[in-house]
């Protein structure tokens, strides 16, 4: 663990972990909150998923343009318009209660989020030295995955709790919290965005962007059906405080893989790591479709999750050799558009296939999707082929050369 604690003493890494963990708090809550919300408005299960789908793909179709925004305007003028407007917009959610209400606030609210986890990613080149890159991820990846094991816990027991609408108060306060503390952050405002070499493809026509966005069409039609489905199948096994603690040890497993692959050394390319992870994360997938919301469900996500923190290590990797110059922020931010558009697909159809048919085969389609994008990488290997390389000491000299200071 000396690599991590070598980590922590760079100037601005425990900031940046610690400011932004109460707004990652709260959007690790927001799916459920709309969920229990809904089901407490309406009693309906398939209306629920539609309203999660409503505020992912809304949330989906503007992350791009919102990265793209970034990359010309730098981060302080994103984060201060978004953070006090979606934090008014939350709030208001508390007064709404009919089906169509519910759909118009998921999808405004969807539309106008600040991009804080967007913003973080890239400031980690700009804060630590080549080489420690890598554990720099795994520990950002970590404090996702620590606020999305609390999210859950959080959304469910407000939700079940006497004060139903509790939950939007509470993500409101901290989405302000967490954002203003970015906006402010002497490495938020140091931030400049890369210059964009000409002659440069963009993102749409790169020929390696195009293989994670296939990639990600079929894992976030599988990931959506998941979100419906594990709260769906407890709800009608009458077990609905399960979901936060089958999520939670998913969650907690996530934060384990995560820091295990941000040990890994550098020898290993980011390619390589990511595609052998991969291949062990589908296997442990398939089980999925035969557990029941209780030890055998709580116990294979734990083991999914494991994997699952271990990839988003190595994807932001390979993501990050294969991207177009000047593209620091919008580069996932298009990708989270591709991905969390499906995503909201396959929370649509994880209500209505959790209502009419089984949460069982939402959790099915999950393993195929999850077996279908490791098939989509490994065919779009030659493309993928520049994050299968390890950086030479010149290149990793360079990259520490051109770091501005620590003292800035």
């Amino acid at each position: 663990m000396k690599r991590y604690g070598e980590v922590l003493r760079i100037k601005y890494v425990k900031y940046l972990l610690v400011a932004t963990f109460p707004a990652r708090i709260a959007y690790s809550s927001i799916g459920l909150s709309f969920f229990f919300k809904t089901i407490h408005e309406t009693q309906s299960i398939p209306l629920a998923g539609l309203v999660i789908g409503v505020n992912t793909i809304a949330s989906s179709l503007t992350a791009g343009l919102r990265g793209t925004v970034m990359d010309i305007k730098g981060q302080t003028f994103v984060l201060r318009i978004f953070v006090p407007l979606y934090s008014v917009i939350m709030f208001s959610i508390i007064f709404v209660h009919s089906p169509h209400m519910l759909l118009i606030s998921a999808f405004v609210l969807g539309a106008t989020p600040p991009p804080i986890n967007l913003s973080v990613r890239p400031l980690w080149r700009s804060v630590v030295p080549a080489e420690k890159l890598r554990t720099a991820y795994a520990m950002d990846s970590s404090s996702l995955n620590a606020a999305q094991v609390l999210g859950p816990v959080v959304a469910t027991a407000l939700s079940l709790s006497k004060y139903p609408q509790s939950p939007f108060v509470v993500c409101s306060i901290l989405i302000f919290t967490g954002g203003i503390g970015l906006a402010f952050s002497r490495a938020s405002r140091n931030w400049v965005p890369e210059v964009r070499e000409s002659g440069i493809a963009g993102v749409w026509r790169n020929k390696a962007m195009q293989v994670l966005m296939l990639e990600g069409c079929f894992l976030g039609l599988g990931w959506g059906a998941f979100n419906v489905a594990v709260p769906a199948f407890a709800t009608l096994e009458h077990v609905p405080n399960r979901t936060a603690w089958i999520l939670g040890a998913m969650s907690i497993c996530n934060i384990t893989g995560g820091l295990v692959a941000g040990l890994v050394s550098n020898r290993a390319s980011a390619w390589r790591a990511m595609r052998a992870t991969y291949f062990f994360w589908f296997l442990a997938t398939i089980p999925l479709a035969i557990t029941y919301p209780g030890w055998s469900m709580a116990l294979v996500c734990a083991i999914t999750g494991l994997f699952g923190g271990a990839i988003q290590i190595f994807y932001w990797e390979v993501m990050e050799a294969v991207r177009p110059s000047g593209t620091a922020t919008s580069a996932l931010g298009w990708l989270w558009s591709v991905e969390g558009s499906f995503v909201a697909i396959g929370s649509a159809l994880g209500g209505v296939i959790s209502k009419n048919l089984s949460p069982r085969f939402c959790l099915a389609l999950t393993s195929v999707a999850v077996g279908i994008g490791f098939l989509v990488l490994s065919l779009g290997k030659e493309r993928l082929k520049a994050a299968d390389r390890i950086p030479t000491q010149s290149e990793v000299a360079d990259a520490i050369s051109d770091l501005p200071s620590q003292n800035s």
